[in-house]
């Protein structure tokens, strides 16, 4: 990891995780931050990207991402990344497009390891 940045949403705090000019870590954290991190170019684009997202006034994400985990996460990311704005799938519907009818459970384990949060959508 190159760095982070912290930024106060309206929502809480995010975390931001960026290494070589891509975020490879985005969640809300708990409680105050006892640091900020150093903000960049790449996480203001990233920030601004989120809120006009979160206002509706966004409905594409197009900064650079570096999705890791294992091969049968990434696949699940894949798919999340693949649902059209506004849309939701159940855990069963994204195992069948993965075609591994019957991994519903390791899907939702997935998804709860998501790295990037709304930028690849789950819960």
């Amino acid at each position: 990891m190159d760095g982070f940045a912290i930024y106060k949403s309206e929502f809480g705090y995010l975390r931001m995780e960026y290494e070589k000019g891509k975020i490879i870590y985005l969640k809300k954290i708990q409680g105050t931050p006892k640091e900020n991190g150093e903000k960049t170019e790449l996480t203001d684009e990233v920030f601004e990207q989120l809120t006009e997202y979160l206002a509706g006034r966004h409905k594409k994400f197009d900064f650079p991402y570096e999705l890791r985990g294992t091969e049968f996460q990434k696949k699940a990311w894949a798919e999340l990344e693949k649902i059209p704005y506004g849309q939701t799938r159940t855990y069963g519907q994204q195992a069948v497009a993965m075609g591994r009818p019957k991994a519903s459970r390791a899907v939702g384990m997935a998804n709860h390891c998501n790295p990037i949060i709304i930028v690849v959508p789950c819960h």
